[in-house]
């Protein structure tokens, strides 16, 4: 009888401590799923250059907000886009509304912005001249080859008073130039490559970001730039079917604040302008 007793008692025991441990183990499994459907993490496309280190800025805002914000670096602006389209990220910050309406169109992606971030303005630089006025005659001039940006540059160009584009064109190519009364050699290059270029052309037009990253300063490196009025306003964007995702809405607002306004201002001196 005492044995059936002592094994009755070590039977409830072990039922005891089995239940006790599976408790424990729920508890722990329960912690960590909630600890994991707490933590954001959004993975949010950049270029080298400012894009990458405004979104640093970003990054920072966000983790006070409990988002995780992984930057994924890109060196062309193509990719990006790609691969917001195909779920590699989840975000992008990249390029202005007509390069990516121009994506759209070309590529068939299914994306859309939710938010402007910054105009970067885009301007000419030369190592061979001083002014517009002193381009020689036939004169090499090097313009990003993707159509918006080197649409983009074409009426920096016409702007400045060096050629004359189609009336009625809103985003010229090549073949809209109707004035050109020195003959210069519009060379399509890849965005990136334009800084490096400048020893061998003698006027380049060259996105901001790719020209902070290569030294020069738009504001007092370069012959002529757009102004404050440009409408190549740099935007944030997503898929189409996360354009009222509430979390990446939040990222846009995080964005658009007062800290990362104060940090371009204080990092780009005017050299790129807060678009909100």
């Amino acid at each position: 009888m005492r044995k059936n007793w002592v094994t009755g008692v070590l039977g409830i025991a072990a039922v005891a401590a089995i239940g006790f441990l599976g408790a424990g183990c729920g508890n722990d499994t329960q912690t960590a799923s909630s600890s994991a459907s707490t933590e954001k993490v959004v993975k949010m496309g950049v270029t080298q250059g400012l894009h990458a280190e405004i979104m640093e800025e970003g990054k920072k805002e966000a983790a006070k907000q409990g988002i995780n914000l992984e930057i994924v670096e890109f060196s062309d602006f193509v990719t990006p886009d790609v691969a917001l389209d195909n779920g590699e990220i989840d975000m992008n910050s990249i390029q202005h509304q007509p390069f990516l309406d121009n994506m759209v169109k070309k590529k068939g992606l299914k994306l859309t912005s939710i938010g402007k971030t910054l105009v970067a303005p885009m301007a000419v630089y030369s190592h061979k001249v001083k002014s517009l006025k002193e381009l020689p005659q036939g004169a090499k001039i090097a313009i990003p080859n993707d159509p918006s940006n080197g649409a983009r540059a074409l009426l920096l160009l016409d702007k400045a008073g060096i050629i004359k584009t189609r009336a009625g064109v809103e985003f010229p190519a090549v073949t809209d130039i109707t004035a050109n009364p020195k003959n210069f050699q519009i060379i399509e290059l890849d965005a990136a490559q334009l800084p490096r270029s400048l020893d061998d052309v003698d006027l380049a037009a060259i996105n901001t970001n790719y020209a902070l990253e290569a030294g020069l300063n738009p504001v007092k490196d370069s012959l002529f730039i757009e102004d404050k009025n440009s409408p190549f306003a740099a935007v944030i964007a997503v898929r189409e079917k996360d354009a009222n995702n509430p979390l990446y809405k939040k990222i846009v607002k995080i964005y658009q604040s007062a800290p990362i306004k104060k940090f371009m201002d204080n990092k780009y001196k005017g050299s790129v302008i807060p678009a909100f």
